[in-house]
């Protein structure tokens, strides 16, 4: 079975971050978004890959194949991008339309049962109850258990299921036959090829499709989101072994610091984490990512995301106040 990752999107909602770095490649909980898939998936005996690759896609190819020369990995371009569906679409040549094919987006980290999904009899979509599904693919179920309608970004939605980025196919060549006729017609939708509307015209040809609720959904769009992804993960990841031997320093669990960190008169924590080569001194950190071969000097950070190679020196005061006195530095 083929597994297709698109990761060709720009993240928009990440900006500053993603105009150096792809989104799929923004750290959380002590490594990328990527590696979360990626891991996942291996652990599940799966080894065949299939990356789409476009904005700034030479470092997505790069990564996979310095962090995990064991897999099969092929790597296909989208230029210009037009759509989930078209992404999978150019990878056609690499697939064998009689094998089952998984598509997981690679934007979002997901947990589910793999294993009991492709042992089922019909295509599987991924979905979660939400409290507003107007942003997403939404399914309308039908009485007989399978789904009935796929709607993208309803005004009105039909249903709070929402899709949330993996999708099983029982026959790779189904999903392909009804992209080749979207794409070759031109049938775009908000002027892009959507994968669900593919499967959309799957259901209306017979096809029977089915959804399952994904145990674990962590969304990673936007500054927000992706702290709150690395406080849950960082509750199961944390490693406390590299973590001990800062000077002057108090670190609060959950943490994740790379072990090759310098760090000094700091308090780091909770919820922090920290990548490879970073310099720290006189700073508390609390609630944040902070990138690969960083320095901070003095800093007072909360909820923050700081991207790699940055210096930040912060406010240092030496103060002597006297009774009944009000400071505010906001």
């Amino acid at each position: 079975m083929k597994i297709i990752i698109p990761v060709a999107g720009i993240g928009s909602k990440l900006r500053p971050h993603t105009h150096t770095q792809p989104k799929a490649l923004v750290p959380v909980a002590g490594k990328p978004i990527l590696s979360h898939i990626i891991d996942y998936l291996i652990v599940n005996g799966f080894n065949d890959f299939v990356f789409i690759i476009g904005y700034l896609g030479d470092k997505i190819e790069a990564f996979v194949s310095d962090k995990y020369p064991n897999i099969n990995a092929s790597f296909v371009v989208q230029e210009p991008r037009e759509g989930t569906g078209e992404a999978v679409w150019l990878a056609k040549d690499l697939l064998d339309p009689d094998e089952s094919m998984l598509i997981v987006l690679g934007d979002t980290i997901i947990e589910f049962d793999l294993k009991t999904i492709i042992q089922q009899e019909h295509s599987m979509l991924g979905v979660k109850r939400v409290e507003d599904p107007r942003n997403f693919g939404v399914v309308e179920p039908g009485a007989d258990g399978f789904i009935s309608r796929l709607i993208e970004k309803p005004k009105i939605p039909v249903s709070n299921l929402a899709l949330v980025g993996v999708y099983f196919f029982k026959k790779a060549g189904n999903l392909l036959t009804v992209l080749d006729e979207i794409i070759k017609g031109k049938q775009k939708v908000n002027d892009e090829y959507n994968l669900t509307d593919a499967i959309m015209k799957m259901i209306d040809k017979g096809e029977k499709v089915r959804y399952f609720d994904v145990g674990n959904w962590y969304d990673c769009g936007g500054k927000e989101n992706l702290l709150e992804t690395n406080a849950i993960l960082l509750k199961r990841v944390a490693n406390e072994k590299h973590v001990m031997n800062f000077p002057n320093t108090i670190i609060i669990q959950p943490v994740s610091i790379a072990p090759d960190c310098d760090i000094k008169d700091s308090i780091i924590g909770p919820n922090v984490s920290i990548g490879d080569h970073t310099i720290i001194r006189s700073s508390i950190i609390a609630d944040s990512i902070i990138g690969s071969y960083s320095h901070l000097e003095t800093a007072v950070l909360h909820r923050s995301v700081v991207g790699s190679d940055s210096f930040l020196k912060g406010m240092s005061q030496s103060l002597n106040i006297g009774d009944s006195t009000e400071i505010d530095f906001s």
